[in-house]
């Protein structure tokens, strides 16, 4: 399948699971073709990839860890070889490690952290803006960065190196939308709640959700593919207003 001028692009980092696959398959339903990231598990990857072109639109799935500048550069290239456009971003790629309280917290754990949490989305709005920018000749484009509700909770005794994280993204994205704001570029951040995904099995805990999700106001969690609704829909034209905005999808917690 030859790539069309006319056909928009999407790229999310962190493709292969979870919310970002769930954005993956619906941004394919809607018209997109699909570009994303993954680290490590190949056979996800192309399994999305299959996802995608069964909806008859292009995948491209690229290796690469969005914490470091090389990769990002070398999977920013690869989208405009395969489609020579870009019109949004979704900063999705993240890691949680084990639950800990902070006194055990390891030096090289936050080091880690931040690099894929906080500077990874900072590297990739950087190769977004260079190509959207009006500044720069682009068409404009919608960068889109995925927070969590710890950003606003803090996640005590569990995540707090995570969450911090997470609000340094909230902080960035308010600047960096100030900043494009008049080169056609809208930054967003989606903030979900507790979502059923494979990231609580990092954290030591997969069945996490269902231990929490009484204290959810709805009275349960939240599934990826309403995460991926709220991505598409601020990525879209019906949000043509809208910057420098959170979007809780939290069931109301």
């Amino acid at each position: 399948m030859t790539a069309d001028a006319q056909t928009p692009v999407i790229l999310i980092t962190g493709g292969s699971r979870g919310v970002g696959a769930a954005t993956a398959r619906l941004a394919a339903a809607r018209g997109y073709d699909v570009a994303f990231s993954y680290i490590a598990n190949e056979a996800a990857a192309l399994g999305v990839a299959g996802d995608v072109e069964a909806c008859g639109r292009r995948a491209l799935p690229v290796r690469a860890d969005s914490s470091d500048p090389d990769q990002v550069a070398r999977l920013f290239a690869s989208v405009d070889d395969a489609f020579g456009r870009i019109d949004v971003l979704v900063n999705n790629a993240a890691i949680i490690a084990r639950q800990s309280r902070l006194e055990d917290l390891g030096f090289e754990r936050m080091q880690r952290i931040f690099a894929v949490n906080a500077i990874g989305p900072i590297l990739c709005a950087q190769q977004a803006a260079r190509r959207m920018s009006h500044r720069h000749g682009g068409r404009g484009g919608v960068v889109i960065n995925i927070s969590s509700a710890s950003a606003r909770l803090g996640s005590p005794n569990e995540y707090v190196d995570y969450a911090a994280s997470k609000a340094a993204l909230e902080t960035f994205s308010t600047g960096f939308a100030k900043e494009v704001a008049r080169e056609g570029i809208r930054v967003a951040c989606i903030r979900p709640g507790h979502i059923y995904t494979e990231m609580h099995a990092d954290g030591g805990e997969p069945g996490r959700v269902d231990r929490v999700k009484d204290s959810i106001p709805m009275g349960r969690g939240g599934q990826p593919e309403e995460v991926a609704r709220a991505i598409l829909w601020l990525a879209s034209a019906e949000a043509s207003f809208i910057t420098n905005t959170v979007l809780d999808v939290t069931g109301g917690k």
